[in-house]
């Protein structure tokens, strides 16, 4: 990656472009939450069955183009490229992080 992220943020990059799926558990806290697509999963669990899912549903890549702190949060602006409607697309990842650990993520269209 050619930003200069923190490593949980990283880490859930990696994931989400293919990556081994049992490091999510490294870079969330145990009581996150992360909200996509209008749903909310909360904790390592259900967060596991999203990403899942989400690989199942779809074949992507996802690029982060840009970062941005501020308000206790790191906002990554990324390219989503793949098999689903409307590729590509431009997300905002908004992270809070807690402990070198994501508490919480955001994903919304830009």
């Amino acid at each position: 990656m050619s930003l200069q992220l923190p490593v949980a943020v990283e880490t859930y990059f990696d994931v989400s472009n293919g990556g081994d799926l049992s490091q999510l558990a490294s870079c969330f806290c145990s009581h996150a939450r992360v909200f996509d697509e209008n749903k909310t999963h909360e904790g390592i669990q259900a967060i596991d069955v999203w990403q899942k899912e989400v690989r199942r549903a779809f074949s992507f890549e996802v690029q982060p183009l840009q970062a941005m702190q501020g308000e206790g949060r790191l906002t990554v602006i990324a390219r989503l490229t793949g098999r689903f409607p409307g590729s590509p697309v431009q997300l905002s990842h908004v992270f809070t992080l807690e402990s070198d650990r994501i508490a919480s993520l955001e994903i919304t269209p830009c």
